[in-house]
């Protein structure tokens, strides 16, 4: 079969990256709105200028979404498995302009909404969806001890949305219910643009596994849970994240699609050697690597992230 053959030329670890990287359809900016970026966001000079609709975004995650995505992989007594994850929003954070933010004719200012969103998310929880939250902290707090670093921090730009996810795994919905709830309240989550956003931009995808193909037997190895975490700005688009993986190359044809690679990871139930089968270790040296960035990252904008806090937490209980 096709889909074993691109395992054979790839590690599990590098299996998983790829199959759960969304390739978005991309469009180019005209002249007049290239000259209007944001040089901050935007320093390099380009001819043309690629980027994506959000709403093209999420529309990858649809199939996901519904029925799982499937990853390739090879166990350690070389059975070929398709093991399927389904995606959750973790956690996401937009930066915007002022410019984009009235264009979208919000009412209210953005971090009010923020905190509003938050209440919303919670608002149709079950008392036991409540109790099972992974920490005690309320989303309001939250916000509030950070809201100073967002104003004082230009370069962020306006804080348009910020959303993190408290409940168990049992309590979710999939990523594509949850950002058609969110953009209900908050319509530039499908209308931004990818070039409209600042590099502060980013979302985590939480991916939890349900079944493997073929069935017939439980292998603890394919319980483990990963936490991806991908930029929704355009300044990143030209820095190649895939460098480090000879054999992980996903080559976009210009003008026709974008694609998010993760730029950080964790993971949970991390159990045998299944998504460490480089027998090289570049496997482990690429998870130490992608696990230090998403550290790094989450501190560098003081975010307190649960799901990577939970994880962590359990790695080292």
């Amino acid at each position: 079969m096709l889909i074993f053959d691109k395992v054979s030329m790839q590690t599990n670890l590098e299996s998983f990256l790829d199959c759960t990287t969304p390739v978005v359809p991309s469009q180019f900016l005209s002249k007049s709105e290239t000259r209007k970026l944001n040089r901050l966001w935007h320093p390099w000079e380009r001819e043309k200028v690629d980027y994506f609709v959000l709403a093209d975004l999420w529309n990858t995650f649809d199939e996901w979404s519904a029925y799982g995505a499937g990853i390739p992989i090879v166990s350690d007594d070389d059975q070929n498995l398709i093991q399927y994850f389904v995606p959750y929003l973790s956690a996401i954070q937009i930066f915007t302009s002022s410019s984009s933010v009235n264009c979208l004719r919000e009412e209210s200012d953005s971090v009010s909404e923020t905190r509003d969103s938050f209440s919303d998310s919670f608002s149709d929880e079950s008392e036991s969806e409540k109790l099972s939250r992974w920490d005690g902290c309320s989303s309001e707090e939250g916000i509030c001890e950070q809201d100073s670093f967002w104003h004082q921090n230009e370069r962020l730009g306006n804080l348009y949305l910020q959303y993190f996810e408290r409940s168990s795994p049992y309590g979710r919905v999939p990523l594509t219910d949850k950002i058609s709830s969110l953009a209900q309240r908050h319509p530039g989550l499908m209308s931004l643009r990818s070039v409209d956003l600042s590099p502060a931009s980013w979302m985590a995808v939480a991916w939890y596994p349900i079944y493997h193909i073929p069935t017939g037997r439980t292998i603890r190895d394919l319980q483990t849970c990963f936490l991806t975490y991908h930029t929704l700005s355009s300044s990143f688009q030209d820095m190649d994240l895939e460098d480090e993986v000879e054999n992980f190359k996903r080559k976009r044809k210009e003008g026709e699609s974008i694609s998010l690679p993760p730029f950080g990871l964790s993971t949970y139930k991390m159990q045998g050697d299944v998504w460490l089968s480089d027998k090289n270790g570049r496997d482990r040296e690429r998870m130490v690597s992608l696990l230090s960035v998403a550290d790094s990252w989450l501190k560098q904008l003081r975010v307190q992230h649960h799901d990577f806090n939970y994880f962590m937490g359990m790695r080292h209980g």
